[in-house]
């Protein structure tokens, strides 16, 4: 586990800004019959124009710059020339590597008109992130996010994905500690000034059994009900949270980049 500086901190949440105006811009680009593979030429693109490297291509031998996984997939979909469809849930995972700090963020998103129920899913990953942002104070513990988080996506009728977790970040893209998204309060490591961590509840409308398809990369939900996905990298302070992943002066344009509490 790091503890980082200030002038670390500052130095993640840098790279972080490239990944949120990159999400800013592919959210606009969402829409039926675009292919899951020009997003990630865009991200990609884009990333190194900003004079950043995309963080996940070849991690692991992972094949593409962005993450795209369609409705009842849960994370690390493979882009390819797929195309959206009207209805659609996009889930948009992302990370850059900038001056030796890397950022990471994700959000699922409508593709054209949605159900009522996909729209309720979406909404309770993101209200699930900021209960579990609303734990992170110094002197509280790591299961005290994770509680959080469970309970809330429990309360709206929906179950957590127990088989990824949120991580620790900065000068690798998984640090410790890990983060479930489940478990009881009051466990685990202490909350420290200085801590960063990328915090991400991924969610389902179903059972949260998941399965790995044969590319070995991408997992769906066993009983193929949707999954939503949401993701901040964030820093602990004296004061509790930072979004280091939030856009700075254009929270207005995007859905993803509303800065919501719910308190």
């Amino acid at each position: 586990m790091i503890i980082y500086c200030e002038e670390e901190v500052r130095a993640i949440e840098r790279s972080n800004q490239i990944v949120a105006k990159i999400l800013s811009e592919l959210e606009a680009m969402i829409k039926p019959g675009i292919r899951t593979k020009e997003l990630d030429e865009w991200a990609e693109k884009r990333t190194r124009e900003m004079g950043a490297i995309p963080a996940f291509k070849g991690y692991r031998d992972y094949p593409a710059s962005l993450c795209t996984s369609i409705n009842e997939e849960i994370v690390h979909g493979i882009p390819s020339s797929r195309s959206l469809r009207e209805g659609d849930i996009l889930s948009l995972d992302f990370g850059v590597l900038y001056e030796g700090y890397y950022g990471d963020a994700a959000a699922t998103f409508p593709v054209g008109e949605i159900s009522p129920q996909a729209e309720k899913l979406i909404q309770a990953a993101k209200e699930a992130f900021y209960k579990g942002l609303q734990q992170i104070e110094v002197g509280k513990r790591i299961s005290d996010i994770s509680h959080a988080i469970q309970s809330h996506v429990e309360s709206q009728g929906f179950s957590v994905i127990r088989s990824f977790v949120g991580h620790g970040i900065g000068l690798s893209l998984h640090e410790e500690p890990q983060i479930p998204n489940f478990g009881l309060p009051g466990r685990g490591l202490k909350i420290k000034p200085g801590m960063v961590f990328a915090l991400e509840p991924m969610i389902a409308l179903g059972d949260w059994h998941v399965e790995i398809l044969d590319d070995n990369w991408t997992a769906i939900t066993k009983d193929r009900s949707l999954s939503a996905h949401y993701e901040h990298t964030v820093a602990v302070t004296q004061e509790g949270a930072q979004i280091l992943s939030q856009l700075d002066g254009d929270k207005k344009s995007s859905s993803y980049f509303k800065e919501n509490r719910y308190a």
